[in-house]
């Protein structure tokens, strides 16, 4: 979903809308996809993917595993859920080139008539590794991804956006912390460390939390009132977490007033998005024989495996109306009864699988022309089914892939060697061998996938600035320190929620921000933490949130105020 390589990814995608009507122009990053990318990504090549013998090209595999579904009506356009397993890709983190998500979606604006220009905007995000990754593992981390008008901006969590500096944020403000027991890095919301094959649950639902505006940025153009919230269900927290500001979506109306109306603060969301796993970069190595023969090697790579040997990768993706969720929090700030918060299944249909799908992976060596990258023979040992039929995953072959027992849960390990032949057509095609069938002069089976010296890790750092909106109005308790299993340390202070920095950037009068401030108040006595939220699953065992994100407000701070992450960095 939303990546660190924006441009590569559109044309690799749009090459995709050609034989794939429904996919979107920017195809599954899972990211982003890709789009959305963190602040502080690294040039291309700064680093290098493991040791090579001479001869030997370095190279990657990328493409997109695609999953059809079937469709629901037009009508159940606000919002989605949908539970997604994450596990360790690779063996070993092989060093900042490496980027992919697991499975995840693109969720754009619902218009009643086709746009007549470009108006590239939508939540991406999800699980992944990203080359902007500063503090990685195996583990994957997730993150929000929110695109602004054609990448103008993107969002990624509370203080991570595409700004590289505080004075141009571009996204940096775009998403404001809402509940008060989880603390959002910028780097990412870490997992629990060994997550392997668990499902992480997420979606979005719009919330009524302000009003619609008549102005924008001091413009006479309208702000819609949908604060499109990230809901999690997970093993250790269950409930809304962040959401992404309207004026993140309207900003780019006060340039342009002829958009107004067009994005995620005031459109319904499209019910029926592409669903996939977009990897952008898996270390390969390519050598050739004293016959001429092309052999390549792919880092050690493996898929979750349950107790009949699948891999179930995607459950229960859901798309809702408004009476699943926004009506009865409406009628709540408007007077009424509290909402439980709990999603209405009235007000929600669920996706099917049928199995299928296909596969756009392939191997090339760095800076092959795209008309020259090789697909691998990908259905020669996976086949895609649905285990349920609400569930979709894959079968393996047990010759061409292996079991592997790893401490955190039991995996598939994908082919590692290829040679490249052709097909029955004459087109060229990589097909598995196996170890013993490489020849000892390529090198191949001593190469190394393995995390390079890697140089000094940048801290995060926001601003110290006394006039800033860090320290104006400022915290009310801190520094405190986290400690995820990514080896970082977060420093975050409890602010009050409408002080935090991102309300005061979201376009908001002093009048508006208080109103907020009391219907945030509202959600903070009422959806605690251990309540159910999102639909449950009826298959496999949730993922947890790294523990150490999992926060306790001061006595006297429980309601109306939040965490928000500082600085993070190796300490």
């Amino acid at each position: 979903m939303l990546r660190a390589w924006f441009l590569t990814s559109f044309t690799i995608c749009l090459s995709l809308v050609l034989f794939l009507p429904q996919s979107p122009l920017i195809g599954a990053d899972g990211a982003q996809k890709d789009g959305a990318q963190r602040d502080g990504a690294q040039k291309d090549g700064a680093q290098r993917d493991g040791a090579q013998r001479d001869g030997a090209q370095r190279g990657e595999m990328a493409g997109y595993l695609i999953v059809p579904q079937g469709e629901v009506q037009e009508t159940y356009n606000a919002g989605f859920s949908l539970y997604v397993a994450a596990w360790p890709l690779l063996e070993e983190y092989p060093g900042n080139r490496f980027q992919t998500g697991l499975f995840g979606t693109w969720m754009h604006a619902q218009y009643d008539t086709k746009p007549t220009r470009r108006l590239y905007s939508d939540i991406e995000g999800g699980l992944g590794w990203w080359r902007d990754t500063r503090f990685a593992t195996e583990t994957p981390k997730f993150i929000m991804g929110g695109v602004a008008l054609n990448f103008v901006e993107w969002a990624n969590g509370p203080g991570a956006g595409k700004g590289r500096s505080w004075e141009q944020p571009k996204g940096k403000y775009g998403i404001a912390q809402l509940s008060p027991w989880v603390l959002w890095p910028m780097d990412g919301l870490n997992l629990k460390q060994g997550t392997s094959g668990d499902l992480f649950g997420y979606g979005y639902l719009p919330l009524p939390l302000t009003e619609a505006k008549p102005t924008t940025a001091g413009k006479d153009v309208p702000t819609g009132d949908q604060s499109w919230t990230l809901f999690l269900n997970t093993g250790n927290f269950k409930g809304p977490v962040a959401f992404f500001t309207p004026y993140f979506w309207s900003a780019a109306t006060a340039e342009d007033p002829s958009l107004a109306g067009m994005f995620l603060d005031a459109r319904p969301s499209k019910p029926n998005r592409a669903l996939q796993m977009e990897t952008q970069h898996i270390p390969s190595i390519l050598a050739t024989d004293n016959k001429g023969v092309t052999y390549a090697r792919v880092a050690p790579s493996s898929f979750p495996r349950d107790a009949d040997g699948k891999s179930t990768v995607v459950h229960r993706v859901t798309a809702y109306n408004k009476t699943a969720l926004w009506d009865s929090v409406k009628e709540w700030f408007d007077g009424g009864s509290p909402a439980s918060g709990a999603i209405s299944p009235q007000g929600a249909a669920v996706h099917r699988f049928r199995g299928g799908g296909g596969a756009t992976w392939k191997i090339y060596a760095s800076r092959t022309a795209k008309e020259e990258r090789v697909p691998l023979a990908w259905r020669s040992f996976a086949t895609p089914v649905a285990p349920d039929p609400i569930s979709y995953g894959f079968e393996w072959s047990p010759e061409l892939t292996s079991k592997k027992d790893a401490k955190d849960g039991p995996l598939v390990g994908l082919p590692e060697y290829y040679r490249l032949q052709k097909d029955d057509n004459g087109k060229p095609l990589w097909v598995v061998v196996q170890p013993r069938d490489v020849p000892a002069e390529t090198g191949l089976a001593e190469a190394s996938f393995r995390r390079p010296d890697d140089s000094p890790l940048e801290a995060y750092v926001t601003p110290d600035d006394a006039a800033s909106c860090w320290k104006t109005p400022g915290p009310v308790a801190g520094p405190f320190e986290a400690h995820p299993g990514d080896g970082s340390t977060v420093t975050y202070y409890w602010y009050r929620f409408a002080d935090q920095p991102a309300i005061l950037n979201a376009d908001l009068t002093d009048q508006e921000r208080e109103q907020l401030q009391k219907r945030v108040e509202k959600l903070h006595r009422s959806w605690t933490k251990d309540r159910e939220y999102l639909p449950a699953p009826t298959t496999g065992k949730l993922a947890d949130i790294d523990p150490a994100l999992i926060v306790t407000p001061p006595k006297g701070l429980e309601v109306g105020y939040v965490p928000i992450a500082t600085r993070q960095g190796i300490e």
